[in-house]
């Protein structure tokens, strides 16, 4: 006998405080605001984005803490730039006579052409403790979805907490993704006949914070008794809607509609992961750098991030609220099948999904067979 799939919204639940910290710390990092970050050992570290940097903010920042401002990097990024030898944790850049505005956009974007490189003999660098304030603020930098660099600033130890400022604990940077996935709830759902799988329903999540929706496509009337044909497509704005021909993420998208109605049922998770889970504007960043001879994962490297910075509890999350508990997995990456084991999903089959390569992607695929194990 076939379970039909529960399709039915549910109740918007309360989001957790800790939810609420972080997403109002992002709101004011992404303008270009000051937020102070408690670390693990109570030290607070006032922190802005490094995209944010001006003579200006760095003014600002220096005022209000009492302290001179050094710039916080990922191990990665530093490594890139030969300022550390151990790609790992976050650490802190200073000059001795204070860093300016266009040191800062070279060492945090190298994308930045327009400034000249500075003497890197005049830097000092130390790496910053995990769970400090200052390796906290740059996670938080990568959840609001900037460079992965910020401008920090402890204050002298005694020193009051200034009142207004935003003020958000490392522990809840540090747990945010994984709270705001266990958080996903069904807001909507409707009938929504596609090209190729007239027999399609969407149904959007929502994190109790209120965050980005992540939406699933269900074909058919797959049955969650059985292993559930599936699919799980982090969202490409330049593939999937215009069509870019840089990577395969487009023909995946249509080609998993296409063969999940040809099996009869099943169901593609569109998750909310631009660009690896780096977001679009650093992904077009990465682009820049792939024209100067990088490959994919190099690129995301020199911006300072993971090769990979994707997690999929929230896949395994929406799967659950769906009634679906094991799936043939359309995949070519094994990083995705273990992901979801992990999570509690059964994988009860990994399903190759190839398409051919164009000019322009070649290199791509090479690299993601090459590098990151994917299997064609």
């Amino acid at each position: 006998m076939t379970r039909p799939l529960d399709l039915t919204p549910g109740p918007a639940q309360p989001a957790p405080p800790p939810l609420i910290a972080v997403d109002r710390a992002v709101a004011e990092l992404r303008r270009g605001g000051i937020v102070a970050v408690r670390g693990d050992d109570q030290r607070i570290a006032y922190a802005l984005a490094a995209e944010a940097a001006t003579a200006d903010s760095l003014a600002t920042l220096t005022t209000l803490a009492g302290a001179r401002p050094g710039l916080a990097v990922t191990g990665r990024r530093a490594a890139v730039l030969g300022l550390a030898e151990a790609p790992d944790g976050v650490v802190r850049v200073d000059m001795a006579e204070g860093l300016t505005a266009e040191v800062v956009a070279w060492l945090a974007d190298p994308v930045a052409r327009e400034v000249p490189e500075p003497d890197l003999a005049a830097l000092s660098v130390r790496a910053a403790d995990a769970g400090s304030g200052i390796a906290a603020s740059v996670a938080l930098a990568k959840v609001a979805r900037l460079l992965p660099a910020t401008l920090v600033a402890v204050p002298p130890s005694g020193a009051l907490l200034l009142s207004g400022l935003l003020v958000v604990d490392a522990a809840d940077i540090a747990a945010h993704q994984q709270i705001a996935a266990r958080s996903l709830c069904m807001v909507s759902e409707a009938r929504v006949p596609l090209k190729d799988a007239e027999n399609a329903r969407i149904v959007a999540f929502r994190p109790a914070d209120g965050g980005i929706e992540h939406l699933a496509i269900v074909i058919g009337e797959p049955d969650g008794d059985r292993p559930v044909l599936a699919r799980l497509h982090s969202e490409c704005f330049t593939g999937d809607l215009l069509g870019s021909l840089r990577c395969d993420c487009g023909d995946q998208l249509r080609g998993a509609i296409a063969e999940i109605a040809q099996a009869g049922s099943g169901v593609l998770l569109y998750l909310s992961q631009e660009g690896r889970g780096i977001g679009l504007v650093n992904k077009l960043r990465a682009y820049r750098l792939q024209d100067e001879g990088f490959d994919t994962l190099d690129a995301n490297l020199q911006l300072g991030f993971d090769d990979d910075e994707r997690i999929y509890q929230p896949a395994a999350q929406m799967l659950r609220l769906l009634g679906i508990g094991s799936v043939r997995l359309l995949t070519n990456n094994p990083r995705k099948v273990d992901s979801l084991a992990a999570h509690g999903i059964q994988v009860a089959e990994r399903v190759p999904h190839v398409f051919p390569s164009n000019d322009h992607n070649q290199g791509y695929l090479r690299t993601k067979a090459t590098r990151s194990g994917h299997l064609f």
